[in-house]
């Protein structure tokens, strides 16, 4: 990528859950600390298991959710700074009387970015409004906004946006129950595109698909990107999907970045054992190579995000693990080429 600058800057995201386990009050981490960023026209790869936060992370960026700290840049224009003050090391600077260093909080309102930024949701079943033909579903976001001057330029806009994602001007007056899963995401990308958005969160918008369809969608999100330049935060399980659709993927781990690289580099170059793990279970089409792969099976179970364990939340499960791990979380540093890393040992 060329050195712009940055469309989104993500810093020290948290984002915590208030959670009742039996009488006590506890706070569940489903996002802790993380930091990245995505230029103009970049799709990044989040790839994780279930539970690792990756939903949580698109939600909050777009303010569904209120962030618990860090700092959100979107465009040049700060949405949210919750106040903290950090070191080159990535720790809450403290002050001689103990407490954290804390600057002016900046809490925006999100109704104007609300264009520039949108959502596509993992379940096409759930997401769209049953009681509204396809015309009103994705008329609805030109409405909230005011982008037509008469109901012909509107009507317009729908079908040039219909026919952008690859649905006929026949299917307007249809219910969403009319449609096949893949047609249903075509019908919400083409809402998330009504308004013209730079900034897109792909919320594992394949994962609810049959694969022979989910390949026609992934190939319909890169031709939209080459015409539009619109970015992506793609969210998923699939490294195979990630890797062939991302210019770079970063890897979550409970709440907590583990990876972030080129796609290539990344899969070419993990470095990270839990990102090791994740590839040793990509399936392999050449049988010759798949006999002599070996898969790296995690032992253990997924620590809970109520009792996360100290240091690294991975090293319940890594061999790798040692005193150090069990004492720190390992920061993110720049191992060259821009491939950043959060362990002690690799």
């Amino acid at each position: 990528m060329s050195e712009e600058k940055n469309l989104l800057e993500v810093s020290h995201l948290k984002q915590y859950f208030p959670v009742r386990h039996g009488l006590k009050k506890l706070q569940l981490k489903a996002v802790d600390d993380i930091s990245f960023t995505i230029k103009p026209g970049e799709t990044l790869g989040l790839v994780g298991e279930s539970g690792c936060g990756k939903t949580t992370v698109g939600r909050t960026l777009l303010r569904l959710y209120q962030p618990t700290a860090g700092r959100i840049v979107f465009d040049g224009d700060v949405l949210f700074d919750g106040g903290e003050q950090y070191d080159e090391n990535g720790r809450v600077i403290v002050g001689a009387d103990g407490k954290p260093v804390r600057k002016a909080k900046v809490d925006v309102d999100m109704q104007p970015y609300r264009k520039k930024m949108q959502m596509v949701f993992q379940d096409p079943y759930s997401s769209l409004n049953p009681r509204m033909t396809v015309e009103d579903i994705i008329g609805e976001p030109l409405d909230v906004h005011k982008l037509y001057k008469s109901k012909g330029e509107r009507r317009e806009k729908i079908l040039e946006l219909m026919e952008l994602v690859g649905l006929n001007a026949e299917h307007a007056a249809r219910y969403a129950h009319e449609f096949s899963g893949g047609q249903r995401q075509r019908i919400g990308i083409a809402r998330a595109l009504a308004v013209n958005p730079k900034f897109i969160v792909c919320d594992e918008p394949v994962s609810a698909l049959d694969v022979s369809i989910q390949a026609q969608v992934v190939n319909m999100f890169e031709e939209l990107q080459e015409k539009l330049g619109v970015a992506y935060l793609f969210i998923a399980h699939d490294l195979l999907v990630v890797h062939h659709i991302s210019h770079r993927i970063a890897v979550m781990y409970l709440g907590k970045m583990m990876e972030i690289a080129d796609a290539d580099e990344l899969n070419n170059n993990p470095i990270h054992p839990y990102t090791l793990s994740l590839l040793s279970a990509v399936p392999i089409p050449d049988p010759e190579t798949a006999r002599k792969s070996k898969r790296i099976v995690l032992e253990g179970d997924v620590p809970s995000p109520l009792n996360m364990p100290s240091g690294c939340p991975f090293r319940t499960r890594c061999s790798y693990a040692s005193e150090q791990c069990k004492a720190e979380m390992p920061p993110l540093k720049d191992r060259g080429n821009g491939h950043f890393v959060a362990c002690w040992n690799q």
